[in-house]
């Protein structure tokens, strides 16, 4: 054995939302707790959409990893909520992406391999993107995909996580944690926050969330006497201190993380309250302060939430720059999956 595997889980989600909650969301007029009467709209309206959101960069084609993102916030509620109806939404809409293109051949492309996991992967592709990950490595014993950008920590933790969770292999765990010891003592800066790359400078807001997010998915799965282990939680630790030192008031936390003359941000205010409570649920973080700022960040966010289960105020795609303006006159968006997204897993975790 190594050690522990699953820390146990502590905290469930209250509050309540009447003009949401009172939409019908199944055949009985039972009514759900507020983050899955929220989570239920969110999962029915990303179902319904016509398109599967691609892709496209010079070097790889795929299904957009925020579908697969999504999904795995869907499979999640489903979970949570014990709703029959809502994993033959992930089913469905995976019959339709898995004949799409997919290169194969980076980290946002692998991370497909997600959503078949969470059906069973009945043809095995969702373990060979896991493994396909890993097909070339460095010196360290690193994926080649590893570009040591600060999304990589989910895009590459999310996979490997959800691998082990379905095979229970430890490769995957031990590539899990070797990533994510190795991004955090690499990029993290002495406050605990990640800057947005090399040529970016900036505490950007959905950057750092995926960072967050993809430190609380590893460790929540990591043996606490496994080697990446230490270094990675005390890593997360820095990085969790630094955000609840900047959260807003209301909850919300901001475009640039440190900066209170940019706007508040939807997705990484999602990404962070899921970062948060992950840790609170899996043992990793005390309830108190951090459920407390998680359980925030959600009633703030639910006032961006439309009848349609649209997280509004989202930040688009945004590329680096060595510009402080240009993050902070980036467009926003209203039910862009980069937010829809985090809104799910927030949402899932609160019923935990």
């Amino acid at each position: 054995m190594r050690g522990m595997i699953a820390r146990r889980e502590m905290l469930a989600g209250a509050g309540a939302c009447a003009a949401l909650a009172a939409l019908p969301l199944r055949a009985t007029d039972t009514p759900l707790p507020q983050p899955a009467s929220i989570g239920v709209i969110a999962a029915r309206e990303w179902a319904a959409r016509p398109e599967i959101t691609t892709y496209d960069i010079e070097i790889a084609h795929a299904p957009h990893y925020a579908e697969a993102a999504t999904a795995l916030g869907v499979a999640r509620l489903a979970q949570r909520t014990g709703d029959a109806s809502l994993l033959p939404l992930v089913a469905a809409r995976w019959e339709r992406a898995k004949g799409m293109a997919n290169s194969r051949n980076h980290v946002d492309a692998n991370l497909i391999g997600i959503w078949p996991m969470l059906l069973g992967d009945p043809e095995g592709t969702g373990i060979a993107l896991a493994d396909g990950q890993w097909a070339e490595t460095d010196r360290t014993g690193l994926t080649k995909q590893a570009r040591f950008w600060i999304d990589d920590v989910w895009m590459i933790g999310a996979l490997q996580t959800q691998a082990w969770r379905f095979t229970r292999k430890y490769r995957f765990l031990d590539r899990a944690g070797l990533m994510a010891r190795s991004y955090v003592e690499r990029l993290q800066r002495s406050n605990g926050l990640f800057f947005h790359g090399p040529e970016a400078p900036f505490h950007w807001g959905r950057g750092n969330g995926w960072t967050a997010a993809g430190l609380a998915e590893v460790l929540s799965v990591l043996p606490e006497d496994h080697p990446e282990t230490g270094p990675t939680l005390a890593g997360y630790h820095r990085m969790m201190e630094a955000l609840l030192a900047h959260q807003a008031e209301d909850g919300m936390w901001r475009q640039l993380v440190d900066r209170p003359e940019s706007w508040k941000e939807t997705s990484g205010t999602a990404m962070f309250g899921f970062a948060m409570l992950r840790g609170v649920n899996s043992g990793l973080l005390p309830a108190d302060p951090y459920g407390v700022a998680a359980r925030k960040a959600w009633d703030a966010l639910t006032t961006y939430v439309d009848a349609d289960g649209r997280l509004s105020e989202v930040c688009v795609g945004t590329g680096q720059s060595l510009d402080r303006q240009f993050y902070l006159d980036r467009p926003r968006v209203t039910g862009d999956l980069h937010g829809q997204a985090p809104l799910l897993w927030l949402a899932a975790e609160m019923l935990a």
